[in-house]
């Protein structure tokens, strides 16, 4: 598969822009380079130059007007969505073009030799598409937003034992053409009131035109790459296909995390890296059970995965980077039940992350009802805590499952936008009934909480203190928007709104 990714191949480049990056690095005064418990390529390193900018942010304690009234971030993200599969005729926002109600595009189904219009689905079971980087092209098609019933219908046609194929097609058939499909407040009524009682995101976009893997990696770093040597970031390379996944990364991840487990190696920084010289606490917690994804990154279905909390995954790839061995924070990453105790107590740690398992995941052929339960469930827990006054949800899916979206996404770099998928903002300070059009993705969450907790700190080789090659910093991208703007600070904090788990679907 040839597929055009960014590299820093020219020997040249890599050595001027690494000799750039070390010097900076190594600039600054050696009083100011505390002894961390760290090893091997990163055994000594400066204190970031966030801390020096602004050391009443260390913390969090930035004050408590604006933004710094959030003292909670948590994100969850979901699997294989699309805006339009769920909000696109949601009112008022950016959804299916319509005229007199009827859809005004026709997608081509080359199977049937015809074109299929989006269309009302009233099923809880979806089949969807596939979603690796060559399908993310091929439905954006030169901006044609035309490629989804084509990819789904190769993806049925492939040999029976490629785990790319998702199950055969009849000609004619909804098997394929669902992902022209869309649900409405029927279906999903919860996320459709969250949509109203708080902020619906309708120009939302996963960081990466790809598959999980490469989106979780920018979930936490805003960078996907492949790092061909251990502990040495200078040596990782852009990658938004394959993040250096071996092929046998299912074996790999069956075993217990320790500080020696094979790779893949994620030498680059992460956000908690930044976290954890702040003293900023987080946790990202995990679901038992099976793996929401495939490990092939076109794969519709394939054959079931574990994931544990202490088991590196597609879904689970911080034990894979190099600053949370280096930095013993391991037990950071926890099992979810320890977030339902945590909110319980109203001891959430500043940023939480979520990862669900493949029931609850949404991704085809999960039920939306069991996911749309599962968010429900974690919204719940948080409004019924103690930190609810102080915390900003966010939540999102992963990418778009393959499932139509009109919106053609914008370039920023070699990587991304990918196609857009929905995002909520759910708060006592989200403004109510909002629809942000912003052009948003989901570096916007790691941008919120640099702003909030470090100072407005940024995943910047040149100033974080530990140089990598990552080609941009996404955070600062001129498009991307501000997640503040979803939120009014001057408002009381609001009461929560406790939904029941299973409305909709019978």
């Amino acid at each position: 598969m040839s597929v055009p990714v960014r590299r820093f191949a020219q020997p040249l480049a890599a050595v001027v822009i690494a000799a750039l990056l070390l010097l900076s690095w190594t600039l600054g005064a050696e009083a100011a380079r505390p002894k961390l418990r760290t090893s091997g390529f990163w055994a000594h390193h400066p204190l970031p130059a966030y801390a020096l900018a602004h050391p009443s942010c260390i913390g969090g304690a930035c004050g408590s007007d604006g933004i710094h009234k959030i003292r909670h971030v948590i994100i969850i993200m979901q699997e294989n969505r699309s805006f339009d599969s769920y909000f696109g005729t949601y009112p008022g926002a950016d959804g299916i073009p319509m005229r007199n109600g009827v859809p005004t595009v026709c997608v081509p189904d080359p199977a049937a030799g015809r074109c299929v219009r989006p269309y009302h689905d009233s099923l809880n079971r979806n089949q969807g598409g596939p979603h690796g980087y060559v399908n993310a092209e091929a439905d954006i098609n030169r901006g044609a937003m035309n490629g989804y019933v084509a990819q789904a219908e190769h993806a049925g046609t492939c040999a029976p034992n490629d785990p790319s194929c998702g199950t055969r097609c009849p000609r004619g058939k909804a098997r394929c053409t669902d992902v022209m499909g869309y649900h409405d407040g029927r279906e999903i009524p919860n996320y459709w009131a969250y949509a109203k009682d708080f902020v619906l995101q309708d120009h939302m976009f996963s960081s990466v035109r790809s598959w999980s893997l490469p989106e979780h990696l920018y979930e936490v770093s805003a960078w996907s790459a492949f790092c061909p040597v251990r502990e040495n970031p200078l040596r990782c390379r852009n990658d938004a296909v394959t993040s250096g996944l071996p092929k046998d990364f299912g074996t790999l991840r069956l075993r217990r995390m320790t500080a020696r487990t094979p790779g893949p190696f994620y030498n680059w920084t992460d956000i908690t890296w930044l976290l954890h010289r702040a003293h900023v606490s987080w946790g990202y917690y995990v679901l038992q059970g099976g793996e929401p994804d495939c490990e092939n990154d076109v794969a519709i279905t394939c054959t079931r995965v574990k994931q544990s909390y202490h088991t590196p995954g597609i879904w689970n790839p911080l034990p894979h980077f190099a600053d949370v061995r280096s930095d013993h924070q391991l037990s950071d990453i926890r099992p979810l039940s320890s977030f339902f105790t945590a909110a319980a107590r109203g001891e959430l740690p500043a940023v939480s992350w979520i990862a669900p398992n493949d029931k609850v995941s949404e991704h085809p052929p999960g039920l939306v009802s069991t996911g749309q339960a599962f968010v429900t469930s974690l919204v719940n827990a948080v409004m019924r805590s103690s930190d609810w006054s102080s915390t900003a949800i966010f939540i999102s899916w992963d990418d778009w499952g393959g499932f139509y979206d009109h919106v053609v996404p914008p370039r920023v770099d070699g990587d991304g936008y990918g196609l857009r998928v929905p995002g909520l903002v759910i708060s006592p300070y989200a403004r109510q009934g909002f629809v942000d059009h912003q052009t948003l993705s989901h570096d916007a969450y790691l941008k919120f909480i640099e702003d909030d907790f470090l100072g407005g700190a940024r995943l910047n080789p040149l100033t974080d203190g530990r140089p990598d090659l990552r080609p941009s910093v996404r955070e600062n991208a001129p498009i991307l928007g501000d997640l503040a703007a979803d939120f009014d600070f001057g408002q009381p904090p609001r009461p929560p709104v406790i939904l029941p788990m299973y409305p909709g679907f019978s």
